[in-house]
């Protein structure tokens, strides 16, 4: 089943100004937009909304885009945003038009019904499948390398020692001792940016199969014997039984409190994070060691850390912060916008010059990130 709404020339793309708290990047970005235009789309950019992301006004137009206002912004065919859209955004986009976000599928606050009773088609770009066809549409995967590029860095700075082996006139420095907890994407990038830092590091996950992966950037793998594969669907880790959490837990604090800067990247899909990092694990790691805990904002990999804050407990330093492709701004924006870009070379065809939006239902990507269609709520919680 597809949907094919036809088009006299050009479909118009809006971007509007993100608004949360917190939130500095936009949903294209100069180079982005470049390519839009090229593609045959009118874009129309809200006013300073790249301000924050170091793209001013004429950097945009430059390009050849329309600066508008919110209300015109949201007024577009397709509207492409960074975070969800409130109540108030949603009642300004037109019926039909077609909604690319990131939308937060598992917290159900009535945002899924206002899309659907607005009739606006909306992609939940978190949603995308993690499969080699998709990945060049994959936010979470873009975003989450620069996450954890920054958590290093934020790890880095507050760590009153140094990362690598430092040998001078005036003595020397053992290099830090990391652990990367979840060799995801983000904590790929995290053992890669660790290792260019100089600092030693080794890096545990319930998958057996990214073994080669974390060998390859120059890690050591962990190995715990939990009694259970731990590797779900889409290159996700599954939820452990209560006996394997309770094995996990065990088996990592002895080796926790070896270690001088622990980054925590584990995190399921709709799930609350698993505890990983047991309070008997920061008391016996050293004063001045510090915690960056990824996973804050779902519960935390440590029962001690504090979304959004930094904390000084049992003398160890926790980073909570929730937002790392924020304090990248400018390149978390140009990776979001070409996923964008790519999106659009699926959900819009070009005939005899004229471009339509073909939402082919029977695309496996389609399928799974298009959450409302034609009124009704399509995305169901697992």
């Amino acid at each position: 089943m597809s949907m094919s709404t036809s088009s006299s020339t050009s479909l118009v793309i809006g971007i509007p100004k993100e608004t949360g708290s917190g939130e500095t990047r936009v949903a294209v970005s100069p180079e982005a937009v470049k390519k839009l235009v090229k593609r045959g789309f009118r874009v129309w950019i809200e006013k300073s909304a790249g301000t924050k992301a170091g793209f001013p006004d004429e950097d945009f137009q430059m390009e050849g885009v329309e600066m508008v206002d919110a209300k015109t912004a949201f007024s577009a065919q397709i509207v492409a945003k960074i975070l969800k859209p409130s109540f108030d955004e949603i009642g300004q986009m037109k019926k039909g038009s077609v909604l690319v976000s990131l939308i937060e599928p598992y917290k159900l606050d009535g945002t899924f019904e206002k899309l659907a009773q607005a009739g606006v088609e909306a992609f939940g770009m978190e949603l995308i499948p993690r499969t080699s066809r998709a990945q060049a549409m994959d936010v979470l995967s873009s975003q989450a390398g620069i996450a954890g590029y920054r958590a290093v860095l934020e790890a880095s700075t507050r760590y009153g020692r140094f990362f690598p082996l430092m040998m001078t006139s005036a003595g020397s420095a053992k290099p830090a001792k990391v652990m990367i907890l979840g060799a995801g994407v983000a904590g790929l990038q995290a053992i890669a940016t660790a290792k260019k830092l100089g600092a030693l590091v080794e890096a545990y996950d319930v998958r057996a199969e990214v073994k080669e992966q974390i060998q390859s950037l120059g890690a050591k793998f962990v190995e715990l014997d939990v009694g259970e594969e731990g590797s779900g669907t889409g290159g996700y880790a599954k939820e452990l039984s209560e006996e394997g959490k309770k094995k996990q837990q065990a088996l990592l604090t002895e080796r926790l409190k070896k270690s001088d800067i622990i980054i925590s990247t584990a995190n399921i899909p709709g799930r609350k994070a698993p505890v990983l990092i047991t309070e008997e694990a920061v008391k016996g790691m050293r004063a001045g060691s510090v915690i960056v805990d990824m996973a804050a904002a779902n519960g935390g990999n440590c029962p001690l850390s504090v979304a959004d804050q930094v904390v000084v407990k049992h003398g160890v330093v926790f980073i909570g912060f929730t937002k790392y492709p924020a304090m990248v701004p400018a390149d978390a924006s140009n990776f979001y916008g070409h996923n964008v870009i790519n999106l659009m070379d699926l959900i819009v065809q070009k005939k005899d010059g004229a471009q339509s939006l073909n939402l082919n239902l029977e695309d496996d990507i389609i399928a799974a990130a298009l959450v409302t269609h034609s009124g009704d709520i399509r995305f169901k919680k697992k």
